[in-house]
């Protein structure tokens, strides 16, 4: 069985993905973290990552899978590498490549396979599994999204202004997108930034 749930960045897919993961007993693609992923082995390598051809070579050789709620690349846990300011916005530019995109849909699929997955992103319901058998869309204001990405970060001791964060979502969306509801998704709106069961 495989469970969507998309949205624009800091909607809370993540949070609500890993709780309902945890929950049913099944495993949990973060592709956030894949693109993150992507982008940090790039400037390891002093790789641009507005270099399309040489991004999509990078992508297509690395090996990025989870394990319970850990990104791994290559079989190196680099989960708390991949959520700086810096990565997310190397992230934002890496996600723009075709290229790049295509070898993550195929990665997500793979690891599907005979697998019950929750997986979270910005079209996960619509493109890489619109067969999914349950969907779902988070929204949440702008405002509730960038308070809760500025807490993500201070929880890592990382400080940035809200009026900061609030312009990063408007260059993430301008770059990427929200995000769009399947027709069979249930929509649901996140209306403040802390968790909900």
């Amino acid at each position: 069985m495989i469970v969507t749930i998309d949205g624009p960045a800091g909607s809370g897919k993540s949070t609500a993905a890993r709780g309902l993961a945890q929950r049913l007993g099944f495993d949990y693609i973060d592709t956030g973290a894949m693109y993150r992923a992507v982008a940090h082995s790039c400037l390891a390598s002093d790789i641009d990552t507005t270099d399309r051809a040489s991004v999509t070579e990078r992508a297509a050789e690395l090996r990025i899978g989870f394990d319970g709620q850990d990104v791994l690349l290559d079989g190196i846990n680099i989960s708390a590498a991949v959520r700086s300011p810096s990565i997310s916005e190397a992230a934002s530019r890496v996600a723009q490549h075709p290229g790049v995109r295509a070898e993550m849909v195929r990665q997500q699929q793979a690891m599907v396979r005979e697998r019950d997955m929750v997986t979270e992103g910005r079209d996960q319901g619509t493109e890489v599994f619109p067969d999914a058998e349950c969907k779902f869309f988070l929204e949440a204001s702008a405002e509730v999204r960038a308070v809760r990405r500025q807490e993500e970060l201070l929880a890592r001791g990382v400080e940035v202004p809200l009026e900061e964060t609030l312009d990063r979502f408007d260059s993430e969306t301008t770059a990427t997108g929200h995000g769009r509801s399947a027709p069979s998704a249930r929509p649901t709106t996140r209306s403040s930034s802390t968790p909900q069961n």
